[in-house]
C-alpha cells in the first residue's frame, strides 16, 4: 500500500520562480494533506546564505522539518539522461567534496513513485504525461556548479571525468546544511536540458541574492535564439513533468483530474 505523503516528507524546498510554481500546481491537484513548499534562491552561494539566515530565526528549531525533499530541474551530463527524465539523487559533489542524500528516505520516495506509476495506466492526455509514467526512475550522482554549464562539450567532459550524471546549482549547499543538523534530505529533479546541445549562458542574469533578472535573461536569449528556443522548450517539458511527478508522489494514488 502506498504510504501517505506526510510519511514521506514534511517540507519541500524548490528553487523560486517557475520550478516553485510547477510544484505548487502539482500539489493543488492532490486531494490530501500536503507538505509545506518553501522557495529557495538560485545558486549555491545564495542558498548557503539563505539557509544560514533561516537558521538564525528564534523559532528555527521548532519549525525545522525532520524530512525534507528538494525538488526542481537539472541538466544532463550523461547521454543516458534525456529531457523529461526523472532522477533521484544518491549524492552530490562540489569541488571534490561529497554530500550524501539520506538513503532510507530516498528509497521510500523511489518505492512510492514506482508503486504509484505501476498502479496507473497512462491516461490519454499529453505526451509528457505518457512519457513520465512510462519512464524509468533513475538514481544518479549529481554535480553542483557555481555557474551555468552552457557548453555541451563541457557537460560531457564533466560527466566523464567526474563520474557524475546531472548538474544543478543548489543541491550540495542544501545537503551540507541539513546533514550538519541531522535532517533527512532526499532530492528529486527532472532533466530540462541534455548534453548534446549548448544552452545560453544566463549566469549574468542571476542576481547575487539568487533571483533572476528578466530583462537580462531576455537579452541573453536574443543573443542566442536557437539555443534559447531549445532551452525554453526543454524547460517547459521539464516543468510539466515536475508538476506531474509532484502530483503523483503526494496523491496516494488519488489524483484530482
Amino acid at each position: 500500500m502506498l504510504m501517505s505523503n506526510l510519511a514521506l516528507v514534511d517540507k519541500i524546498l524548490v528553487p523560486q520562480g517557475s520550478e516553485y510554481m510547477a510544484v505548487c500546481r502539482g500539489l493543488k491537484r492532490v486531494n490530501a494533506k500536503q507538505p509545506i513548499v518553501q522557495p529557495i534562491p538560485i545558486g549555491i552561494q545564495p542558498v548557503k546564505e539563505y539557509l544560514q539566515q533561516w537558521s538564525k530565526a528564534e523559532d528555527f528549531r521548532q519549525h525545522i522539518s525532520p524530512k525534507i525533499l528538494v525538488m526542481g530541474l537539472c541538466g544532463s551530463l550523461n547521454q543516458q539522461y534525456k529531457v523529461g527524465d526523472i532522477v533521484l539523487y544518491q549524492e552530490c559533489l562540489y569541488q571534490q567534496q561529497v554530500q550524501e542524500c539520506n538513503h532510507p528516505l530516498t528509497a521510500k520516495i523511489h518505492s512510492a513513485l514506482s508503486e504509484n506509476s505501476e498502479r496507473r495506466k497512462p491516461p490519454l492526455r499529453s505526451s509528457v504525461t505518457h512519457h513520465w509514467l512510462n519512464a524509468p526512475l533513475y538514481c544518479v550522482r549529481s554535480l553542483t556548479s557555481d555557474r551555468v554549464i552552457c557548453s555541451a562539450t563541457e557537460k560531457r567532459y564533466l560527466g566523464e571525468t567526474m563520474g557524475v550524471d546531472v548538474v544543478d546549482m543548489e543541491g550540495f549547499a542544501a545537503l551540507e546544511f541539513f546533514n550538519q543538523i541531522g535532517v533527512e534530505v532526499a532530492m528529486l529533479r527532472v532533466v530540462s536540458d541534455d548534453c548534446h546541445h549548448d544552452i545560453p549562458d544566463i549566469s549574468a542574469a542571476i542576481n547575487p541574492d539568487g533571483s533572476l533578472q528578466p530583462l537580462s535573461l531576455a537579452l541573453r536569449f536574443m543573443l542566442q535564439p536557437i539555443a534559447a528556443t531549445r532551452l525554453i522548450r526543454g524547460s517547459l517539458q521539464g516543468l510539466k513533468v515536475l508538476e506531474q511527478v509532484t502530483q503523483s508522489l503526494f496523491s496516494d494514488g488519488n489524483v484530482a483530474l
